[in-house]
């Protein structure tokens, strides 16, 4: 409390608007989306806006007012299940916040449970969910959260007080079946795959060898497993390959993990022992495939989802996106043998862009897509999966019978690799990449799957009989558009980017205040990227550039600017245009089925380019308020906020006399002494 009192107290010193801020206790739940409403909100007031400051104990009581009136309705309840035993732990946690974001409504309540890495089960508040790390969920759950004295009892619980279960546990006990074998035992709706597809898609050896049962051409393989490896098996393999024994080229992973933890490359035999071994002893997989590295290949993903009815099977592939690798000439051979492994998959980095479409030639997209779809109905899929591979120009080599044909090209061969039965859902995910370039929101994309999901099972007829779901608001626009848009909802453009060491801090900072700002029915939000511009003088010259919805779900400023760049060549335009139409006809046919589907909610927009100035003029013109997310540089010292208030036009945040100030620390030592 003292750091807040003399925030507020220098605060008063330097502005004649300070934002006072009441701390709730720590019982007080405040979604993001209320805390960046209650912030545009106060800003607002300063400005003479028609919003209003809350205190706690309004905003408390408003949650009550919403709760009751959800109590009085027919309202789906959804259990969500995070965490589970795995490295990929984090992973699900952040999964879990987003779907919490995105489907909570008047017409879906969501109650959250955790299984820690002993496979014991939780209670929990949605408060943890938006704990930091998997450390500081297990730190709280002895006081915070109700226990299961088993597995089977926890079951029992969930089968008396939800209607369906969206398991967002990655990895084992998610996606090898564990979870949804209890869930199948008690009788529990939920969404994916059953559990005895679950243990043949999840495991990469059997599943690569269903994959030729059903004629796909796959990447020649080595399994090895426990303690007692099979050297002179594996020696033989690189013969039968052509690879060298000494100095092969292949790849080694586990056969049991997902997000790409433990996958390594490896020379010769001696070295792919050595990395089996470690990925045995540090606890990850004792199951352990080795893979042909795919020299020259092209690696893709795609989502699909599943569109039919009850327990008919109608899966659409969204636009697959290519990931590519990038490294540098300098680079050593460690960085020139690169894998799109867990840190490159969620961690912010400029090693990897993504095209969504890919860039391989039409006749291959169509084979992905075609391919990806086949394998989604022969492998006995559920609502939704995303699917790996890769592909290869037909000048790279790859040794298969010719008899196994499926994936051949006129321009080179696509092969599948991976099956992801519960794909990523953190709000930057391939899941929510792909669905924005098809007209899904995040809500919409989630609630659509737990919608389809629900159709299977007859006790939640009723549901649809009663209501008809709709997806929570999600008014982003494109600057262009509200030239013409003056009246009705009121208009909020939300900056990050920048050009400091904070930038991609930056950028996850603002795709969460646009995100939750969506939720609000009275708010037109508009993502916006200040560009970097450290050389130009002339802060009033930088370039703001006005961002479509799926430009915004990046990792890296540098892969926002790179897609801004991709989407205005016409020939990219074209082919993700027709891509687009193509998919969207696709779903239509099996959404427009169902009687909860609304539509799409994301229309197809290219990016717009400003200079700072210009965007400011329109940000006055239409009456918009800015939210600073831009952390350090002229988002912090007071350059921003003294163009800002230069055209009158209200913002977040502290004024330019307070932003000066706090930025340099040595003048706030000297404000401080003089705080009283």
């Amino acid at each position: 409390m003292a750091a807040s009192y003399y925030a507020y107290a220098l605060c008063k010193k330097v502005e004649s608007h300070p934002i006072k801020i009441k701390i709730p206790s720590s019982k007080t739940l405040f979604s993001p989306s209320l805390i960046a409403a209650a912030t545009l909100k106060s800003r607002r007031n300063v400005f003479g806006g028609a919003g209003i400051m809350c205190s706690s104990s309004e905003v408390v009581a408003a949650a009550a007012v919403s709760d009751e009136k959800v109590s009085r309705s027919r309202v789906l309840k959804v259990g969500l299940i995070c965490g589970g035993p795995s490295a990929e732990r984090g992973i699900s946690l952040n999964s879990a916040r987003s779907v919490l974001d995105h489907i909570q409504g008047d017409d879906l309540h969501v109650s959250c449970y955790y299984i820690d890495p002993n496979l014991n089960a939780f209670a929990i508040s949605s408060a943890q969910v938006y704990s930091n790390t998997p450390a500081d969920f297990d730190f709280k759950l002895e006081s915070l959260a109700q226990s299961f004295k088993t597995l089977t009892e926890f079951a029992e619980h969930l089968a008396e007080s939800v209607d369906i279960v969206f398991p967002v546990i990655h990895g084992r006990f998610g996606e090898d079946g564990g979870i949804q074998a209890l869930l199948e035992k008690s009788n529990v709706p939920f969404v994916g795959t059953r559990s005895k597809e679950c243990r043949t898609a999840f495991d990469k050896y059997d599943a690569s060898l269903e994959l030729q049962r059903q004629g796909f051409i796959t990447v020649p393989n080595f399994v090895l497993q426990g303690n007692e490896l099979d050297e002179s098996g594996l020696s033989r393999w690189f013969s039968d390959n052509q690879l060298d024994a000494n100095s092969g080229k292949v790849v080694v992973k586990p056969t049991r993990a997902g997000s790409s933890i433990g996958v390594t490359v490896a020379y010769g035999v001696t070295d792919s022992l050595n990395k089996v071994r470690g990925i045995i002893s540090e606890g990850i997989d004792d199951k352990v495939i080795i893979e042909i590295f795919l020299e020259g290949g092209r690696e893709f993903t795609a989502i699909v989802l599943d569109v039919g009815s009850n327990f008919d099977c109608q899966p659409v592939v969204f636009l697959p996106t290519e990931v590519e690798l990038q490294s540098s000439d300098s680079a050593d051979t460690s960085e020139k043998d690169a894998i799109f492994n867990y840190r490159r998959k969620y961690l912010p980095t400029q090693q990897v862009v993504y095209h969504t479409p890919p860039r391989f030639p039409l006749d291959v997209i169509q084979k992905i897509r075609e391919g990806a779809s086949i394998l989604f109905k022969k492998l006995g899929l559920r609502d939704f999966a995303r699917i790996d591979g890769w592909f290869l120009p037909a000048s790279a080599k790859l040794s298969s019978s010719e008899a196994i044909d499926f994936g051949r090209t006129e321009s080179g061969v696509v092969i599948f690799t991976d099956i992801n039965l519960i794909s990523g859902m953190e709000q930057t995910s391939f899941l929510f990449q792909q669905a924005s370039k098809v007209g899904f929101s995040h809500s919409n994309i989630l609630r659509t799957i737990i919608m389809r999901a629900c159709l299977r099972f007859p006790s939640l007829a009723s549901y649809f009989s009663e209501s008809k779901a709709s997806p929570r608001s999600s008014k982003s626009s494109k600057i262009g558009q509200l030239l013409s848009e003056h009246e009705g909802a009121r208009k909020v453009f939300v900056i990050f980017g920048g050009d400091t060491s904070e930038r991609q801090v930056s950028l996850m900072s603002g795709t969460n205040v646009w995100l939750n700002l969506q939720v609000s029915g009275d708010l037109e939000v508009t993502p916006c990227l200040l560009a970097p511009g450290n050389d130009l003088k002339d802060v009033s010259s930088r370039t703001v550039w006005s961002l479509p919805y799926s430009l915004v779900l990046r990792h890296t400023t540098e892969e926002v600017l790179d897609a801004c760049t991709e989407a205005l060549e016409p020939a990219r335009a074209a082919l993700t245009s027709q891509l687009r139409k193509q998919v969207m006809d696709e779903l239509s046919k099996g959404l427009n089925n169902h009687n909860w589907f609304t539509g799409f909610d994301i229309s197809d927009e290219p990016p717009m380019k400003f200079t700072l100035e210009n965007w400011i003029k329109l940000a006055k013109e239409v009456q918009a308020t800015v939210f600073i997310a831009v952390h350090g540089g002229i988002g912090e010292d007071g350059t921003l906020q003294s163009v800002l208030e230069a055209e009158g036009v209200p913002y977040t945040g502290p004024g330019f006399s307070a932003s000066r100030i706090c930025m340099d620390k040595v003048a706030t030592s000297l404000a401080v002494k003089h705080v009283r």
